[in-house]
């Protein structure tokens, strides 16, 4: 593997979700594998090495430098060890290391001045962070076992949690460690970084992973540590390895920071072409200019699924705006739509067939942009019958058939999810049909994590209701239930209203006021319609814009992984190629 070799990888895959970090345990798992660099006959082979390495050790051991090692414990699942290069040696990590330590197991006393006293977190970025590390005294660090001192060329290896991160030490500045952290202190015949790059392949993670004990939190033991097999190189290739990696990860480095900055500006231009579509002062004309450059630039600007969703929205905002179809000075105006409302809304309620609502208490500093002759700004109030929740205390009437049970759960942005329903047999008393739902009726969370999730239940389901943490809202016209939902959806229409009001201040919550003084736009009943149709046509047309992105990363990631596995398996190229 090269630099020539990586750049023609990267070209043909440089758009998938995570080419870049794939990439980089490619050339780590190349490493380990002995694929990154040549081979060179003249390099004294790995053999020689551990047996002067275990000379080493056995002479410290004789002369009370280091303590006799028991031999490490066999590893608990069965290890799939590969093929080496001529030269090379499989070994386990004790053999290699003169100690295999963790940091001191009681509590550290505290202080202001002293030794830093680095845990995980201080290490998980692969690099040391002394100046954030909490400080110990000097003494205690001075009563601690040398093993448990980390030094230049040791190896910190993270234990717990986030284990399997190697960090190497190069520096002399004395600190100590927690007990999660690992200290590897290699032989000075086994070069630090090339056990680093070892440790951080996917091949050696597997084994600690294997090794590892708990359950709410993963723990690497010692011992599994110790008996991690590895595959060792000639001393003179572990140096050009070292060389290599580092040669193809800045390289990696630069591709991954150009394709940040390239990203970056595509989210930019995207950004700024959608806010010119929704900007208010915007004119008939240049809303028709704008529209046209972002037909035309948005394809080449949008490569990613999650770009979809601001085009989503900038739909939305131009819908309840009037921007999105032409008016037609021949409809009937909004307001006969509300003296109609109105007139219906008094005949339900003299003949006691909807409750009585408090007057909608609308913000009187909400204002739209101008409005489209013929709309009128409303609260959401004074077009429904009521808004309502559904009654606590039903768990006790759940059942496995009967009426449906709306929950939280059921509605997402938009949507409503009737494939996980509910059953319940509801009490017999009024409280049962407060919370039944009729076709057109607008659902909204309002508790919850999804709380402020609108939904509209589109057809008939037969007998439903709505749970606690959902509020029903009735319009007394189901032909503008559509409208309604698209101004609960888009951030011009009441969506940014209804957000500010669930977040206002603790917990997030809306109450039925907060639903029932929204204020919405409201245009002509047919060209809500033709609004509606509309918007539903570009959704359709961004749902395939988003199948297709999502079609195309999956196609860059199968791409992906056949050129890695060409690259470990080279004689599977001519299979890779048909």
């Amino acid at each position: 593997m090269n630099a020539d070799r990586l750049l023609t990888l990267y070209d043909r895959v440089a758009d998938a979700p995570d080419a870049v970090a794939r990439l980089r345990r490619l050339v780590l798992d190349l490493a380990v594998r002995g694929k990154l660099v040549e081979q060179d006959p003249n390099d004294e082979p790995a053999s020689e090495l551990l047996k002067r390495i275990a000379a080493e050790k056995a002479r410290l051991v004789k002369a009370g430098a280091l303590k006799a090692e028991r031999k490490p414990k066999e590893p608990s699942a069965p290890l799939e060890l590969f093929d080496l290069p001529i030269g090379w040696a499989w070994t386990n990590l004790q053999s290699i290391c003169l100690s295999i330590s963790d940091g001191d197991h009681q509590p550290p006393p505290k202080s202001e001045n002293g030794v830093p006293f680095l845990v995980i977190s201080d290490v998980r970025t692969k690099t040391i962070n002394y100046d954030a590390a909490r400080k110990v005294p000097q003494e205690y660090f001075d009563g601690l076992d040398p093993i448990r001192k980390p030094q230049s060329r040791d190896l910190l290896y993270t234990l717990v949690g986030s284990f399997g991160i190697p960090v190497p030490i190069r520096s002399d500045e004395p600190f100590c460690i927690q007990r999660h952290i690992g200290i590897l202190r290699p032989t000075k015949q086994v070069d630090v970084e090339v056990l680093a790059i070892f440790l951080e392949s996917e091949f050696a993670f597997r084994q600690a992973e294997a090794a590892a004990t708990g359950i709410a939190q993963k723990t690497v033991p010692l011992a599994g540590l110790r008996a991690m097999a590895l595959p060792l190189p000639p001393v003179a290739e572990q140096r050009r390895i070292v060389a290599k990696v580092d040669e193809l990860m800045t390289l990696l480095d630069r591709l991954e920071a150009a394709r940040s900055s390239r990203e970056a500006t595509r989210d930019r231009l995207t950004a700024a072409t959608l806010a010119r579509l929704t900007a208010p002062e915007m004119d008939a004309e240049a809303l028709a200019d704008h529209a046209r450059f972002a037909l035309d630039a948005l394809p080449a600007l949008t490569t990613r699924a999650d770009q979809i969703k601001p085009l989503r929205q900038s739909i939305l905002n131009l819908a309840v705006r009037g921007k999105l179809m032409p008016q037609d000075p021949t409809d009937e105006p909004a307001s006969e739509l509300l003296k109609r409302i109105d007139a219906e809304r008094m005949r339900l309620l003299m003949a006691r067939l909807v409750p009585r609502q408090k007057a909608p208490s609308t913000d009187s500093e909400r204002e739209f942009a101008p409005l489209p002759i013929g709309w009128n700004s409303v609260a959401l109030g004074d077009v429904i019958n009521f808004v309502t929740s559904g009654s606590r205390g039903w768990a006790e009437y759940y059942s496995d058939s009967g009426p449906y049970f709306i929950r939280a759960q059921n509605i997402r942005f938009g949507r409503l999810l009737l494939d996980d329903l509910a059953h319940v047999e509801p009490p017999s008393n009024s409280e049962g049909s407060r919370t039944q739902v009729a076709r057109g009726d607008l659902l909204i969370v309002i508790t919850g994590a999804g709380v402020t999730n609108p939904a509209v239940l589109e057809k008939d389901i037969g007998e439903a209701y709505v749970s606690q943490h959902v509020g029903l809202v009735r319009p007394t016209d189901p032909a503008i239930s559509e409208w309604l939902l698209l101004c609960l959806l888009a951030d011009c229409g009441a969506r940014r209203e209804l957000v500010e009001r669930a977040y206002g201040a603790g917990r997030p919550g809306l109450n039925l006021d907060n639903i029932r003084s929204l204020t919405i736009p409201l245009p002509p009943l047919a060209e809500q319609h033709r609004i509606v149709a509309k918007v539903e046509a570009l959704m359709a047309l961004c749902d395939r814009l988003e199948a297709a992105l999502t079609d195309a990363d999956t196609a860059r990631a199968r791409l992906l992984d056949a050129l890695i596995h060409e690259a470990l398996e080279p004689e599977a190229e001519q299979e890779v190629a048909a």
